[in-house]
C-alpha cells in the first residue's frame, strides 16, 4: 500500500526548512585573533610567541585513510626534550626519557623517531646539532660519546672513549668540532675531518677568568666566537676560536643581566646572545657588546608564550614560511627563536624577532 503523505503539514514543514536555512546562513563572527607580545604594551613589540607544539597533532596532522589502511601511527608526545636543530623543513627534539629524536616534519605536519639500532643506538640524546651538509652530531651523555650521523640517519663514528669525556653540545665550524665536556670541565676540540683531538679550551694554565666547571651549551657567532653556557659559573664565557678568552656575558643572580642556571645559548647574525634561564624561566637577549636588550617568556606573562623548564634555544632563518601565518597584521618576522621547556604541555615553542611592515 502507498501512503500519501499528508499535505495538512506542508506549510508547516516548509517554514521549518526555511527557518533550518536561515539558520545555517547565520553565522556566528569568528572570534578575534589575540597576539602575545614581548614586552607587553605599552612598550614597542619585538617578540611574538606564534605557536607551540608536542607532537605533530599541533601542527595539523590528521589521521588519513592511508594511515588506517597502513597501520601507521604518529609519533607519540614529547616526554623531556632538552636540545633541538632544524635542517630542511625539519625540527629536530632530543626526548632525554624516551632516548630518541623526535622528527616532526613541518611540511608534511608529520612526526617520527630517529632511534637508530645496533652501534649507533642513542642512550641519552641531550642535543643535536646538523652542519650544512646534513651531518648530525648528537651529544649522547648516556654514551658518553658524540655519535655522528650522516643525512639519511645512518651511523657513521662516534668521538669518546670509555669513561674519556661527559659530552653535552656540539658546535660545528668549517674544519672544527667543539664539544662541551662536563665531566673535565673544559670543551674539548677536533679536528672536523679525521676527529683527532686537538685541545681544550680553557687550557690548564687558567685558573680565573675564562675557567669552566659546568659546560653545558655552545653556539658560534659569524664573527669567530665560541659561547659556553656554564652553569657551575652562572655566566657565559666567551672564547676566540682558538681558545683565547674574551669576556664573560653574566653573573650570578635572579635580577635583569644575571643568571641562576644558565641552560641554551644561541646567536644571530647581528651577534645578539640569547640565554635561556632555567631557574627564571625566560631568555635574556644581549647585544654583541654584552648589553641586555630585553627578556620574553616569563611564567605569568600570559598563558601564551611562558616557558615551563625551559633548556635549549636555536635562532632559525630557514624556515620562517611555515610559521608566516601566525604573524600578527602590519609586522614582518625577521627570524625565527625556538625554545624547548622540559615540562608543561607545551615542550617546543616558537617565537617570531618582528620588525614593522615597510620599515628597512
Amino acid at each position: 500500500m502507498i501512503t500519501m503523505p499528508n499535505w495538512r503539514f506542508a506549510p508547516l514543514l516548509a517554514g521549518c526548512l526555511m527557518l533550518g536555512l536561515l539558520a545555517a546562513c547565520t553565522t556566528k563572527p569568528a572570534p578575534k585573533t589575540t597576539y602575545t607580545f614581548f614586552p607587553p604594551s605599552p612598550d614597542e613589540p619585538r617578540i611574538q610567541f606564534l605557536t607551540s607544539f608536542s607532537s605533530d597533532a599541533e601542527l595539523g596532522r590528521t589521521r588519513s585513510f592511508t594511515d588506517f589502511i597502513t597501520g601507521e601511527q604518529p609519533a607519540g608526545r614529547l616526554v623531556k626534550p632538552y636540545g633541538l636543530a632544524l635542517s630542511g623543513g625539519k625540527v629536530f627534539v632530543c626526548d632525554t626519557v624516551a632516548n630518541v629524536i623526535e622528527v616532526f616534519d613541518l611540511q608534511k605536519h608529520r612526526a617520527s623517531y630517529f632511534a637508530p639500532p645496533g652501534e649507533g643506538r642513542l642512550r641519552m640524546p641531550i642535543n643535536i646539532t646538523i652542519d650544512t651538509n646534513g651531518l648530525r652530531y648528537v651529544a649522547d651523555t648516556g654514551r658518553r660519546q658524540v655519535v655522528i650521523y650522516d643525512r639519511d640517519g645512518v651511523f657513521l663514528s662516534a668521538i669518546g672513549k670509555k669513561d674519556e669525556m661527559k659530552p653535552a653540545d656540539v658546535a660545528v665550524s668549517a674544519d672544527r668540532l667543539y664539544v662541551a665536556d662536563m665531566l673535565n670541565h673544559a670543551v674539548r676540540v677536533y679536528n672536523k675531518a679525521d676527529q683527532k683531538f686537538l685541545f681544550n679550551i680553557p687550557d690548564s694554565s687558567v685558573t680565573n677568568q675564562g675557567r669552566l666547571f659546568t659546560p653545558g651549551n655552545l653556539a658560534l657567532d659569524k664573527n669567530g666566537r665560541l659561547l659556553v653556557s656554564d652553569v657551575g659559573s652562572f655566566a657565559v664565557q666567551i672564547y676566540d676560536l682558538e681558545g683565547k678568552y674574551l669576556r664573560t656575558l653574566g653573573q650570578q643572580g635572579l635580577g635583569a643581566g644575571a643568571f641562576a642556571r644558565p641552560k641554551g645559548v644561541a646567536v644571530d647574525r647581528a651577534g645578539r646572545a640569547y640565554v635561556v634561564d632555567a631557574a627564571t624561566q625566560l631568555i635574556q637577549i644581549f647585544d654583541a657588546e654584552g648589553r641586555l636588550l630585553l627578556y620574553f617568556g616569563q611564567p605569568g606573562a600570559s598563558t601564551r608564550g611562558q616557558l615551563v623548564l625551559p633548556a635549549s634555544v636555536k635562532v632559525d632563518y630557514n624556515h620562517l614560511g611555515y610559521f608566516q601565518k601566525y604573524i600578527a597584521p602590519g609586522y614582518q618576522c625577521e627570524y625565527l627563536i625556538l625554545v624547548t621547556s622540559q615540562f608543561g604541555p607545551n615542550k617546543v615553542s616558537v617565537y617570531g624577532f618582528l620588525k614593522k611592515s615597510g620599515t628597512p
